[in-house]
């Protein structure tokens, strides 16, 4: 059964609200209408496309990243809560992969979980100390892969960052990273010591 235009946008936006970084082609696909249709719908709900989506979204997200610099992080961080958890969207292009299989290199999609785990750390100061890696399936040229990090735990200057990255709903990569922090209860101490001298 087609949904009326008013019913079927307000559905649309809703679904936009809850889930940003959705395809025009697989909403079409949710809604059982045209790509066309469905441009058309967020051209008159002023929604912009997934490109400008995504960037309007990661620009809100950089400005909270204080290990990295904004050019520094690999991928788009699409999601950041500091010491908790962030999500990154990566792209892969051409440039990406090897130029006989098609398949990405290995380091790009390590290079994404690393940034990711250094920007989800809440210091001026994020290290890797140690990294346990695994790749799971070979990525393409075309694809798109979302890398979710999670804090797992934190003592005494080092948080444990574990980070899986998907292709659609399909792990590709996961690995746990031991960051190197400051630990900021020495350094208070050390400027209450220097403020009594």
């Amino acid at each position: 059964m087609k949904r009326k235009k008013k019913e079927r946008q307000g559905l649309l936006k809703k679904t936009l609200e809850t889930n940003p970084f959705m395809t025009d082609e697989a909403l079409a696909e949710q809604f059982a209408v045209s790509i066309q249709t469905i441009r058309l719908d967020r051209m008159e709900l002023a929604i912009p496309e997934l490109r400008e989506r995504i960037k309007d979204v990661a620009k809100q997200q950089l400005d909270d990243v204080k290990a990295l610099s904004p050019d520094e992080v690999i991928g788009e961080i699409v999601d950041l809560q500091l010491d908790k958890r962030a999500i990154s969207i990566l792209d892969v292009k051409s440039e990406h992969v090897f130029s006989r299989s098609g398949i990405a290199r290995g380091h790009h999609l390590f290079a994404q979980a690393n940034s990711l785990a250094v920007a989800i750390i809440n210091d001026e100061l994020a290290l890797t100390a140690k990294a346990t890696i695994r790749f799971t399936r070979q990525v393409q040229a075309g694809e798109r892969v979302v890398a979710k990090a999670q804090v797992r735990s934190s003592d005494s200057g080092f948080t444990t960052v574990e980070v899986k990255s998907y292709v659609e709903q399909e792990l590709v990569f996961s690995g746990e990273f031991v960051m190197y922090r400051t630990n900021e209860k020495s350094k208070k101490g050390e400027r209450q010591n220097e403020n009594r001298d």
